[in-house]
């Protein structure tokens, strides 16, 4: 009996093995023009050895591209079934972002972005077209209009006091800064987005790290989509349906809690501090817009908003702490520079945030060095289409490799170490024109929120500084403070960053 099993196993096995084969033949078939250059391929699997081991995905692709790629910074990859082009180069950069953008200006259907957000009801991860369209109009218009990004210094203030006053009651001992920024940036968020702090934030705040970990993550049904048959057993699919299930509730609490508002009248009209999710409730009930906005569409729009205020900002913030005590010499500087900014004043107030020409330049650079989505998020090619004599297949998936590019030593002097003078008295910012610099990308799916998380990072920065001294844990220096990344969609520091805050100044 157990004979015949293996028999029927590996008899399947040879069926998958012919028929991936021949698909992979056919769609070699019908390919035309030139691809552009890469690794060596194996039938079936194609590059996935190449993208196997330790390091996370951007680094290994920056490798990768400097051995097998083009000198125009530009790579293919075949992954599994699916074509996969790889951008390594500012000159590129412009080619796909701005020459091409509508070409490659939607998002690929993956797995986890489908079962996490809503089926690509949202912003993010949706594909191109009227939802979107529609939607990115109602973020750029609605949302994050000046009137509403403006009500939100006060409860941004009122989040950073709440921050000093637990570090306070931590004096001389050991902190856990990542857990307790992420709790910053998420209160903050929540109350942006929602007028308050919602029962299960901290419990959403640990699911988001899953989820950004999944959204970047291989999934065999991504690779392989003919095969369905073993797309049930080779994936994280029950592991992401476990996650939504978690989720779900939780922001459906959020949206039936302000429709009860709504029907009160408590929302009100055109207050001005109304929150996010109340502005997309009442327009679910209005109407009027060419697609329907539902409680799905709500409910990924609110997770793209919670994920970018949570994760990317609260990354970027540990970041920057990070290399400043990695690098005691720009700590000093900043340290310095806030406290000579601020000197006699009671309050940190948000206007005098723009004198902080040396502080903005630490975040720029932490920007730099450490994107908060190091790939962007994955295009896809709408159309098959020519780039600098390359044909870039229809459906293949486009990555931008915004890491590689800031630390390329073409556009860069010294592009390994952190130097945040290089922003002194320089024309480049992250508003997505300066393509050696795309923290946030560029074109028609650049961040739409990117001023807002700046902003979210350099207040609480300035604080911290202004009111602490920092140290590092006993048989920690400088020489041996791990700067390990850890993997996923969004990139944070592996270890959790754990400080002593000193007798703040009087």
């Amino acid at each position: 009996m157990e004979a015949a099993i293996i028999n029927f196993i590996s008899f399947t096995f040879f069926l998958s093995f012919f028929f991936l084969v021949h698909t992979q033949w056919k769609k070699k078939a019908k390919s035309s023009g030139k691809l552009p250059p890469g690794p060596w391929k194996l039938p079936i699997i194609g590059n996935l050895l190449h993208l196997s081991g330790s390091l996370p995905a951007h680094r290994l692709l920056s490798d990768l591209a400097k051995r097998y790629g083009s000198s125009s910074g530009l790579m293919h990859l075949q992954i599994g079934e699916i074509p996969a082009v790889i951008v390594s180069s500012r000159e590129m950069a412009k080619e796909f972002l701005r020459t091409h953008d509508l070409a490659f200006a939607s998002r690929p259907e993956l797995t986890a972005t489908k079962v996490l957000f809503y089926n690509c009801w949202e912003v993010a991860f949706s594909p191109y077209g009227d939802l979107w369209r529609q939607m990115r109009k109602i973020c750029v218009t609605e949302l994050l209009n000046a009137k509403i990004v403006r009500s939100f210094s006060s409860i941004r203030n009122d989040e950073i006091h709440r921050l000093l006053a637990h570090i306070r009651s931590s004096l001389g001992r050991p902190l856990n800064m990542s857990q307790r920024i992420a709790l910053f940036m998420s209160s903050l968020t929540c109350r942006s987005a929602l007028g308050r702090v919602f029962t299960g934030r901290e419990e959403l705040v640990e699911l988001l790290e899953e989820m950004s970990s999944l959204v970047g993550s291989f999934e065999f049904a991504d690779v392989f989509p003919s095969w369905k048959l073993l797309h049930s057993v080779c994936g994280n699919k029950n592991r992401m349906l476990k996650i939504h299930r978690k989720v779900d509730p939780i922001i459906e609490n959020i949206i039936k809690e302000h429709e009860k508002k709504l029907e009160s009248g408590e929302l009100g009209g055109d207050d001005e501090g109304e929150d996010i999710i109340g502005v997309l409730v009442k327009l679910e009930r209005n109407g009027g817009h060419q697609l329907p906005i539902t409680h799905e569409v709500i409910k990924g729009v609110f997770l793209d908003i919670f994920a970018a205020g949570t994760e990317t900002s609260s990354t970027t913030i540990v970041w920057a702490l990070s290399e400043m005590m990695k690098n005691p010499r720009v700590f000093s500087k900043a340290q310095a520079e806030v406290r000579e900014a601020f000197r006699g004043k009671e309050k940190l107030e948000e206007e005098d945030m723009e004198e902080l020409l040396y502080l903005k330049s630490v975040v720029k650079e932490t920007l730099r060095c450490h994107p908060p989505v190091p790939l962007l998020i994955p295009r896809e090619c709408r159309e098959e289409t020519v780039v600098c004599g390359y044909t870039i297949p229809v459906k293949a998936r486009v990555l931008v490799n915004v890491f590689a590019i800031g630390r390329d030593p073409r556009y860069w002097e010294d592009p390994e170490s952190f130097i945040p003078e290089r922003f002194e008295n320089s024309s480049i910012d992250f508003m997505g024109n300066n393509f050696e610099y795309l923290p946030f990308g560029s074109g028609r799916r650049i961040c739409p929120g990117l001023a807002f998380g700046f902003t979210n990072s350099l207040s609480p920065l300035a604080h911290l500084l202004y009111h602490f001294d920092w140290m590092l844990p006993p048989g920690i220096t400088v020489d041996t403070f791990d700067m390990t990344e850890t993997a996923g969609i969004s990139v944070g520091r592996k270890t959790d960053l754990v400080l002593i805050p000193a007798t703040p100044i009087k």
